[in-house]
């Protein structure tokens, strides 16, 4: 694990901050679209919106609903030998008198948990979306993705690339058993998804498509190069098309790492396995990862 976090650390380094060194672009020179990061942006005739874009005020708090709950909640880490954080949602009218499916959120690189909350408003959306009736009230989880012990974004957030590899074993061993032992929630596969931005998104589609006997449900926002080759991770597409009931892939057109995404949705394709390629006009930002959030969870539990 040590010797794979270290590699990865170093190929995080070399995609993400070497483009920072690189020569501003000649007087005439092609203009090609490069997305902040990442390296040139080529699209393909299928990298187009799989849905419209979510109305305006789509994470805009209404007064006239009833509205979750979000609470800080604390753990034993078995893996990391530390008590850590997490954000948890419950939906509006939450009771143990119910079995409520859950939603693991990831972060990004320079985030933690809270990011998702103060970038995107999840909870403010599901609001919203069940009080419409589009979404199936769940629980939604917001974990620190960075499993070492100092877990903050501090200093070179690079060099904490290891822990993002090794948070796989705090997800299975201590975050999901936390949640599951404090909250009513059904235990089983299909009550259960993961998604995630950027980091999270590659760390959402390397945990998630590696246990299907756990996650029904995966998706991956601007994943990042974090993300393991197709072929990696997914090297049974006949088991892929029996277990998953939805994989969301998406990457705004703008965002230079939208490559990673088209790998993995290329091969997908090639090997029948379903799954939802959304392509829209954004770039590496929160519009991108909260309106995606909106899409995706209107479409899970279902």
């Amino acid at each position: 694990m040590m010797k794979y976090g270290v590699c990865l650390a170093l190929f995080l380094t070399t995609a993400w901050v070497a483009q920072a060194q690189e020569p501003k672009r000649p007087e005439g020179a092609s203009k090609r679209p490069r997305g902040g990061f990442g390296g040139p942006i080529v699209l393909n005739p299928d990298d187009k919106p799989a849905f419209d874009d979510p109305p305006a005020n789509y994470k805009t708090a209404r007064e006239d609903i009833p509205h979750g709950k979000l609470e800080m909640v604390e753990y034993d880490s078995k893996s990391v030998g530390t008590r850590r954080k997490m954000n948890v949602y419950t939906p509006p009218g939450y009771s143990s008198e119910k079995k409520y499916p859950v939603l693991y959120l990831l972060h990004g690189i320079g985030g933690d948990e809270t990011e998702w909350q103060r970038f995107c408003a999840p909870g403010t959306i599901l609001d919203n979306l069940i009080a419409d009736g589009k979404a199936t009230p769940m629980i939604v989880v917001m974990p620190n993705g960075r499993a070492q012990k100092n877990d903050r974004p501090e200093r070179n957030i690079y060099a904490a690339a290891p822990a993002f590899a090794a948070f796989e074993q705090d997800l299975l061993v201590s975050v999901i058993p936390a949640i599951e032992s404090r909250y009513s929630v059904a235990t089983d596969r299909e009550h259960r998804g993961l998604a995630g931005l950027s980091m999270g998104g590659g760390q959402s589609l390397n945990f998630g498509l590696k246990h299907l006997d756990l996650f029904a449900w995966v998706g991956g926002f601007s994943s990042a190069p974090n993300t393991l080759p197709p072929a990696k991770l997914v090297p049974d597409p006949d088991v892929a098309r029996g277990k998953l009931k939805l994989l969301w892939l998406a990457c705004g057109n703008k965002d230079g790492l939208i490559r990673i995404s088209q790998d993995l949705h290329a091969y997908l394709k090639e090997h029948d396995v379903p799954h939802v390629w959304h392509v829209d006009s954004h770039g590496h930002d929160a519009t991108e990862w909260g309106k995606n959030f909106y899409l995706f969870t209107q479409r899970i539990f279902k």
